[in-house]
Formats: C-alpha cells, structure tokens, sequence
C-alpha cells in the first residue's frame, strides 16, 4: 500500500464533497461504499479461510484481540476522564448547550436507515461466504484477492474523504462548543495507541500489529484491509476482530461507562460514534453531548486512515518487525 494513496484518496472525496455535484453523487457513492464493504468482507474471509494455520489459531487471536479492545479503551476512557477533570468539563458543557436554542438539535440523533442495518448482518455473512470460498479456492485465484483488497481500501478512502466533505455542517457546533472539543478526540487516539502498546507488551505479540489494531479505533473494515496489505492476512485478522470486539464491548458496558464520565461512552465508541454507536450512546449522554458524541466520531473517522498510513511506515521502526 503506497502511502500517498490514503492521502490522494480522501483528497478526492474531500473535494467531491464540498463541490456542488456532492448531492446527487451522494447517492450513488453510498451503494458504491456499500459494495467496497461487501467486497472487502469476502476477500478478508477468503484470505483467512485460505491459510489453514491462521484458521487453526483463530481462537487465540479471539482471546487477543478482546484483551487488546479492552485495553484500548480502557486508555481512551482513562485519558478523556482525565480531560474532563481538567480542560475540559462535559458536564458544564452539557449545561451550557441546554440554555441553547439549537433549532435542528433534535435532528442530530436519527434512527438508523434500514439500509444501514442491513449491511451490518451482511458484512458477517459475507465473511462466513469467504471463509468458506478461501478454504475451497484453488491456489491461482487466491491472487485475485489483493487486488479485491486494493479495489475496496480505494472506495473506503475516497467514501471517508467524501462523508467529511459532505458533513460539514457538524463544525458548526464547534463556534458554540468551543475548540476544547477536539481535544476529545486527542485522548481517544492517545489512549487507544498506548492501549494497544501495553496489549502488545501483556500478550507478548508485535506492539506495532496490536498498537496498529486499536488505531482502529473501531473502523474495522477499514483497518483490517490496511494491516492485510501491509503485514499479511494474520494481521489483517487482528485489525478487523480488534475494533469488532470494541465495538460490542462499548455497547455491553454503556450502563458502566456513563458512570465513570459523560465522556466515557464518547470515549469507548470512537470513530463508530458518527454511525452505528451514535444512537444508543446519545441516549445514555443525553441529546446535548449527542453533538459531541457526532463532532467526535466525525473526527476521528478522518483520522483513522491517516493514522493507519503513518503508523504503516514508523509503527515496525519504533517497535521492530515481525
């Protein structure tokens, strides 16, 4: 994966969002994401079902990846509660927000689009088929699978580069909220790469595969195809399971998280925040820090993938290779 793709890709999407053709691309560039998702589950369930000692060892990597999801956000929440103990205070944010007359506040939070919860029973299915088509596949097809790889990392960049293009109306929250806000995203990463480093340490596995899983920082597809393309396919496991299982881990433990911190759900969702964990973790911060919750996973979704590239070339400098 050349570095400068990411880049390039979300370049593209940046500035086909904010153009004036944005609105009816819009449309087709969700079926076309949808399609890049489809086809990078098969082709990360191929890849695995075709290497039977990754197979063999998937229930290790299970236990790993949870202990890896834990720690990441047991970093992201234990930075962000420090940032509110300090800089900055949701709570009063909360209240500050509250005396706001935000005419469209109630439009931020909306129900999921049937579409979108189609797709999350789809993209589980569609790693069975491909585990499934990897263990039957001859061995000349499996070469066709990287270029699947490629072909689907290209559509996810250029969709993120296209969504932060398209919602730039959430940074309008932020004259109101004040810059502080971004910080939360600072934590977010922080604590997730420092997580993932100690994960690493625990489980005695390469820091720079475990650091590089909870840069995730639950963008799954997107980070299990990078460390794939980067590392092999055993990583690439590691990247989709590790931001799966935190994903689940944040939704199980909300009722504990919102006890800790108002920013502690913000915190465990990270870049889901902006899609699938902005629903039920609203309802447990309040409509209010729905904004932030928004802001924050909008962020980090845009950060993610430029996180994965730079650790792609200084992660095995800074902490060896396989």
């Amino acid at each position: 994966l050349n570095m400068w793709i990411p880049f390039l890709c979300l370049a593209l999407g940046v500035a086909i969002g904010m153009s004036r053709y944005s609105s009816p691309l819009v449309r087709y560039m969700d079926g076309i994401i949808h399609a890049g998702l489809i086809i990078l589950m098969l082709t990360l369930g191929a890849k695995i079902g075709s290497d039977s000692d990754l197979l063999s060892s998937l229930g290790l990597i299970g236990f790993r990846c949870t202990v890896i999801a834990a720690f990441a956000i047991s970093g992201s929440v234990g930075f962000t509660w420090l940032l509110e103990k300090t800089l900055l205070p949701l709570k009063e944010v909360k209240k500050q927000l509250e005396n706001i007359n935000l005419s469209d506040k109630t439009e931020i939070v909306k129900e999921e689009e049937p579409g979108s919860s189609l797709l999350l029973w789809l993209m589980p299915a569609c790693i069975f088929l491909g585990l499934l088509a990897g263990a039957l596949i001859p061995g000349p097809w499996i070469l066709w699978l990287d270029d699947g790889l490629m072909f689907s990392l290209i559509v996810l960049y250029v969709g993120v580069g296209l969504s932060f293009g398209t919602n730039q109306g959430v940074f309008r929250y932020l004259k109101i909220l004040n810059w502080r806000i971004l910080l939360i995203s600072l934590t977010v990463v922080i604590g997730s790469l420092i997580g993932g480093a100690i994960a690493g340490l625990l489980l005695g596995m390469p820091i720079f595969i475990s650091t590089g899983a909870a840069a995730g920082m639950t963008y799954y597809s997107l980070t299990g195809a990078v460390l794939t393309q980067l590392y092999g396919i055993e990583a690439g496991a590691y990247g989709f399971l590790v931001n799966v299982a935190r994903e689940l881990l944040t939704i199980l433990f909300l009722p504990l998280l919102i006890r800790i911190s108002p920013g502690s759900p913000i915190a465990a969702g990270a870049s889901a925040n902006m899609d699938v964990l902005l629903v039920p973790i609203t309802k447990f911060v309040g409509m209010e820090l729905g904004i932030v919750t928004l802001i924050t996973g909008t962020v980090l979704t845009l950060v993610v993938p430029l996180l994965l590239s730079l650790l792609a070339y200084l992660g095995p400098a800074m902490f060896g290779s396989l």
